[in-house]
């Protein structure tokens, strides 16, 4: 289901050594390369404003990743593997046009594509541009600003507790706004800030229709828990890769070498990646949605900004460095409902990178 891309944006599809996929380009190929990494339920589209803004000098690059819009559905997410996959085949498109090194911008699932990018291959970043990303502990099942697993088989993260009728109207093609859990409904509930609705949303909700759907991709599998709320990850598709009993990233990232700066901005009215979200077992479990919650000491809402903050400062006593940039006025996507406000700071930062390069020239 390819969606019309803006003026400006230069579609190719690509086969490299592990994926063929549509990417976007924008900017001149000589230029320093930005290479962009969409989150969940979403595809390279969610770029394209983005990359048409960037300034003199920098080259916009946006896959659609494994799972998601036209990349090859054949190609499936190995979730045991945590982000692997979809990290290596970022680094695969790097190496198939020629680019050794780039600044890599990722948002909510591509920010944790980074984090295994920074712990595998540290040395193809120039810089890292953490957009509201998940923590580097994973997406649920965990507690306290070191990530300690909420039970032994992370139950809670992973794609069990999806939700069904969110997935199959999202498999049906759905675009109306009558269910509260249609794609339109979802993206102007959970991923833009309230009240905002985008001049490009049929573009974006197209984007969220074109996600691979099936056991072995989108939302993927789970396996029964005996621990509330009764189901754990399974092995197949992103959403089972994000949780913490396969993310794995977060100690190897701390060890890399070299350790690439990380800018990290957020929406501050981000209800998907927060501490205690909305849509966190620990926030609704007293709600009795799935009765038989133990309590909010057994299982308490996961403090996900307060882990990458922590996370963070790790990694900066360990040689690294990084920022905190906060838009207040953004949810979980600064760059579709605040653009101006992001493109402000992503530019500033930028700017770094070129007198960096250039000092080192």
């Amino acid at each position: 289901m390819t969606v019309p891309t803006l003026a400006g944006i230069d579609a190719r599809y690509i086969a490299t050594a592990r994926l063929s996929t549509r990417v976007l380009f924008a900017g001149d190929e000589g230029a320093i390369p930005v290479l962009f990494l969409h989150g969940n339920l979403s595809s390279a589209t969610w770029w394209e404003t983005t990359m048409l803004a960037l300034p003199g000098g920098f080259r916009g690059i946006a896959p659609d990743q494994r799972g998601y819009g036209d990349a090859d559905r054949s190609s499936t997410i190995d979730a045991t593997r945590g982000m692997g996959d979809l990290s290596d085949d970022a680094v695969a498109l790097l190496d198939h046009i020629g680019i050794d090194r780039a600044v890599v911008v990722g948002s909510s699932m591509g920010g944790s594509v980074i984090w295994r990018m920074i712990a595998d291959h540290p040395e193809r970043i120039i810089s890292a541009i953490q957009v509201d990303p998940g923590s580097p502990h994973g997406y649920g099942g965990t507690r306290g600003i070191h990530g300690e697993a909420v039970t032994a088989d992370f139950a809670g993260s992973g794609a069990g507790l999806v939700n069904p009728e969110m997935v199959k109207l999202l498999a049906d093609g759905d675009t109306g706004t009558e269910s509260p859990f249609s794609p339109t409904n979802v993206f102007r509930s959970f991923i833009v800030k309230a009240g905002f609705v985008s001049d490009r949303e049929e573009a974006y909700v197209a984007s969220m229709l074109a996600t691979h759907f099936g056991p072995d991709a989108y939302p993927g599998d789970s396996v029964p828990s005996e621990n509330w709320p009764f189901v754990a990850p399974g092995v197949d598709g992103a959403v089972n890769g994000l949780s913490p009993r396969w993310a794995a990233a977060a100690d190897a990232a701390l060890a890399a070498d070299p350790k690439p700066p990380v800018l990290w901005i957020r929406g501050a009215l981000d209800v998907i990646i927060s501490d205690g979200g909305p849509l966190d077992p620990g926030t609704w479990g007293p709600t009795g949605l799935i009765p038989g919650y133990p309590g909010p000491e057994a299982y308490p809402p996961q403090p996900m900004v307060s882990q990458t903050r922590s996370w963070l400062a790790r990694y900066t006593s360990g040689g690294g460095s990084y920022e905190e940039v906060v838009i207040d006025d953004a949810g979980h996507v600064p760059y579709i409902d605040a653009p101006k406000d992001f493109s402000r700071v992503l530019h500033a930062h930028l700017e770094t990178v070129t007198n960096s390069t250039r000092s080192n020239q």
